[in-house]
């Protein structure tokens, strides 16, 4: 028998997909061989292979399907990954049978198939298929059958990645990063890192005032050292939900950085946090277009002027051709409504974008620079401001959650405390 992973889905092949938006993770590096008998399919998996998740993964395409497939490891080592395509039951389950005896042990293998019986998933399953996936096969179908290999249910829940970028200097975007950060912390709940990677002007240590000696430059520049217990020496504690990865804002030494400077770092928050929010700057090169596409959800903050517009408009064709397979970036304006200055109004943004903005955040000069200049969050300079609620619905639309209900209190609650405290 064939040693292949254990299946990843339940008896369940007639069931529907789950939607496109639903968080899968990506895989690791490792190797992918598909043996297609259709050009469609072929065409899927080659899409498949663009896909930001898989990434990492490296992908060989061949026609012939299963016969093809046994006769090319006769004489060859087999993958991490086998994806197979066939028509028949009979020709499928004996094609696996003859695979058995050269294909290595440890294998996984995803199976295309065309029939809908359960029976037939069974013997799959008996002969240790990983995964069974009806045809025809989409793109988003192939990324999330070998993802899914690697994200065994017993394991901890691979970290979303949410990266937030200016449409042009001096937007907001960190300070919006930042309170939407806070507000996945502290009204989500959930266990949050903002990265701050504007290592030479990141304002993130300031914002939470937080001076800690060791932050991310320190990840970066020594790559063979990342590991998690590595990155919880580097992250500093901000409140009980929300941690900080904080840039060094020092001119000493010129931070260029490669492609995939960041990747190991970002790989290992992964593992540990289940929300990152990555403080991107305005800059573009190798490394922060890398960061936005292989973010699994992008926030763009703009403000309601031509540059912005055209820069927004610039970054979302961008990325919606990069990431064919996820739900486009979202935006909100920023800095709305400044005295004297002629602004483009957000219909007419709307527009031009093909997208409504999320919120459209005020200009407030005064509760925003009190906030900044005594390092705190716009919710704890003014808990019943406006833009707190803003906040909060970025971080729900992000992360697909909503807030988290408080207990209310009865009028007998006093009452009841006191019985319980004699």
């Amino acid at each position: 028998m064939i040693s292949y992973a254990r299946q990843t889905h339940e008896e369940q092949p007639d069931a529907a997909p789950p939607p496109v938006e639903e968080h899968i993770a990506p895989a690791p590096r490792v190797s992918v061989q598909a043996f297609c008998e259709t050009v469609d399919t072929a065409a899927a998996v080659q899409a498949a292979g663009e896909d930001r998740r898989l990434g990492k993964a490296h992908l060989k395409i061949q026609m012939g399907g299963m016969a093809a497939a046994t006769e090319a490891y006769r004489s060859a080592p087999t993958p991490n990954v086998i994806v197979l395509e066939s028509d028949g039951r009979n020709d499928l389950l004996g094609g696996l049978d003859q695979l058995a005896t050269v294909c290595d042990a440890g294998t996984r293998v995803v199976v295309i198939g065309r029939i809908n019986d359960v029976t037939l998933y069974r013997e799959l399953v008996r002969r240790g298929v990983s995964d069974y996936v009806l045809a025809p096969v989409g793109a988003i179908d192939v990324v999330r059958s070998i993802c899914n290999l690697f994200s065994a249910p017993e394991a901890k829940a691979v970290g979303r990645i949410i990266a937030v970028v200016g449409a042009k200097g001096g937007v907001g975007a960190s300070t919006i990063s930042h309170n939407v950060a806070w507000a996945i912390a502290r009204d989500l709940a959930m266990d949050a890192v903002v990265a701050d990677l504007d290592l030479a002007f990141g304002t993130a240590g300031l914002d939470y005032n937080q001076d800690p000696p060791q932050g991310i430059a320190d990840a970066v520049f020594s790559p063979d050292r990342v590991d998690t217990a590595f990155i919880d020496r580097l992250l500093s504690k901000c409140t009980d939900h929300l941690s900080l990865l904080a840039a060094p804002a020092t001119l000493d030494r010129v931070y260029d950085f490669g492609t995939d400077a960041f990747d190991a770092v970002f790989d290992t928050l992964r593992s540990t946090m289940p929300c990152i929010v990555l403080d991107i700057p305005h800059q573009w090169s190798g490394w922060t277009k890398r960061a936005l596409i292989g973010a699994d959800d992008i926030l763009i903050v703009a403000a309601p002027d031509l540059a912005n517009l055209r820069n927004t408009k610039n970054l979302f064709d961008l990325l919606k051709a990069a990431r064919p397979n996820d739900r486009p970036p979202l935006y909100c304006l920023n800095q709305v409504g400044v005295p004297k200055r002629p602004e483009i109004a957000a219909t007419e943004f709307a527009k031009a974008i093909e997208s409504q903005p999320i919120v459209s955040i005020p200009f407030e000069p005064q509760i925003f620079g009190s906030a900044a200049n005594n390092g705190q969050m716009i919710a704890e300079i003014s808990a019943n401001h406006k833009s707190i609620e803003m906040f909060l619905q970025i971080a729900q639309r992000l992360t697909g959650r909503s807030e988290t209900k408080k207990q209310k209190s009865s009028l007998l609650s006093p009452l009841i405390d006191k019985l319980r405290g004699k």
